[in-house]
């Protein structure tokens, strides 16, 4: 196992390095347990007693395959052949008959959402699971059923049916939880049943590696078998759930991160109302303003999301464009690229919403329709290779060269893509520290576009003499569109 942390991987009790769950918000409600303002000295006793009915073991079963039992090693046609397969023969063969079945169990952690019975727990838990068991803190054993699940999230929904209410608890706002606060993880650690853990939160806001990443970060001791459970507020309400630890040795060091109630709420609706998610789509591609693009631009702040590419969907029909920044989304400020992504998948399918840009130093207010993501996912062709590369002929260090059809063929480059290829960088030029490489196209200068390689120069040339510092480049790689603010020698 690999000393170094390892995030977003599976992790039940019989599994991983990494502990994996996510927070549920809901709809339901059940009435907050008083409030614990927790001071030296007190306990979480009556806090753990109210919650720990509704928080559940997971037990998954999966079908492995068992060798058919197997002739030892002894020399053909030696006695010992006949003698052996005589004794096979008594404990049942050793023929083609049907292999036997053994049954390989995980356990995981998981929180009833619903009197009725609704569960929540990680989808690494029970993915590929033939039988799935949840077992409460009464000790009573229930077969679940899946609902529904999301592996972009790692949420999964369950289901168990009983003869009377189940308890459950509810979901607090993760948004107002602040640095500092306490927590407790509930759940069953390395199978070891129901426990409690107690800390603080550490810190807020943290990603790891999903494009929905909201995770809190908490020292409340998190290990295997944690996966699915909840954490919760001194309310009572479930504001995080289990999802990844950092250590170097796969056990719980005081760096926990729990999903944030606040992204898996509408996953979890989404999943008991169709059982499948139905996110959000705006149909750009997008990249971050740093601080060079927004001096590029004219920006007053490196805020809001580029808009790099706009395929044909809601955000071309609306008339947004490349080189658009997005500052707002149906009345919500953009900050970050990673913003706007939650906030637009959290957003209902076939919503109309004003999306403000800032286009040429103007702001603009387009009306969006939004599309539904999971109908327009698109898989990237990985890059090709590059050929070597050839002399500079630019001041910003590249070799620039019009798109003949020799060059297309040399690059992989399609017929309906127009601009300027660069065939060569100067290693140490301010294209290099851009990361401009040989084969991009240049498809822009300065939002203007770009058909020939005077074109380029001409317009460095017109950027300079308006006393520019820098130019935004607008290039495309493979099919990947980005802007590159350029530094002008």
């Amino acid at each position: 196992m690999s000393k170094a942390a390892v995030f977003g991987r599976p992790l039940g009790y019989l599994k991983v390095s990494i502990v994996m769950a996510l927070s549920i918000l809901s709809l339901l409600v059940v009435a907050p347990a008083p409030g614990f303002s927790r001071a030296p000295g007190d306990s979480f006793a009556d806090l753990a007693e109210k919650i720990s009915p509704a928080v559940v073991n997971i037990v998954t079963s999966v079908a492995v395959n068992q060798p058919a039992q197997e002739m030892p090693l002894v020399p053909k046609g030696s006695p010992l052949e006949d003698l052996f397969r005589d004794f096979l023969d008594r404990q049942g063969g050793n023929g083609p008959s049907p292999e036997p079945q053994l049954r390989g169990e995980a356990l995981g952690s998981g929180f009833i959402i619903s009197a009725d019975g609704y569960v929540v727990t990680n989808n690494h838990v029970i993915v590929d699971a033939d039988q799935i068991e949840v077992e409460t803190f009464a000790g009573e054993t229930y077969v679940a059923t899946i609902v529904g699940r999301d592996e972009r999230t790692d949420i999964a929904v369950l289901k168990i049916e009983g003869d009377a209410p189940f308890p459950f608890v509810s979901f607090g706002d993760s948004d107002i939880a602040r640095v500092g606060d306490w927590v407790l993880a509930v759940g069953n650690p390395l199978g070891q049943g129901f426990s409690v853990s107690a800390g603080i939160i550490s810190a807020r806001n943290r990603a790891l590696s999903g494009a929905y990443d909201d995770f809190i970060q908490t020292d409340a001791a998190i290990n295997r078998g944690n996966s699915g459970g909840p954490l919760f507020n001194m309310d009572g309400e479930v504001i995080g759930v289990n999802t990844a630890i950092l250590s170097p040795n796969g056990g719980s060091i005081g760096l926990g991160f729990s999903m944030s109630s606040a992204v898996v709420s509408q996953v979890v609706d989404q999943l008991i109302k169709y059982g499948e998610t139905r996110r959000g789509w705006l149909g750009v591609r997008i990249q971050g303003v740093s601080e060079d693009i927004a001096a590029a631009l004219d920006l007053e702040k490196a805020e809001g999301a580029l808009v790099t590419d706009v395929p044909d969907g809601p955000a071309a029909e609306a008339g947004i464009q490349p080189g658009d920044v997005i500052v707002s989304f149906d009345g919500k400020p953009i900050a970050d690229i990673r913003e706007l992504v939650r906030i637009v998948a959290e957003t209902e399918v076939g919503k109309a919403v004003r999306v403000v840009v800032v286009r040429e130093g103007k702001t603009q207010t387009v009306l969006v329709t939004l599309g539904r993501l999971e109908e327009a996912l698109q898989t990237l062709d990985s890059p090709a290779d590059r050929p070597a590369a050839r002399p500079v002929d630019s001041d910003e260090g590249m070799t620039l060269g019009a798109l003949t059809p020799e060059v297309r063929n040399t690059y992989g480059l399609s017929e309906d893509i127009d601009g300027v290829v660069v065939l060569d960088v100067e290693a140490g030029s301010p294209a290099d520290a851009k990361g401009i490489e040989a084969g991009d196209v240049i498809l822009e200068v300065g939002q203007r576009p770009v058909n020939t390689p005077q074109d380029v120069l001409r317009a460095f040339d017109t950027a300079r003499e308006a006393g520019r510092q820098s130019v935004l480049l607008l290039v495309d790689r493979n099919g990947d569109k980005r802007f590159v603010a350029i530094t002008l020698n």
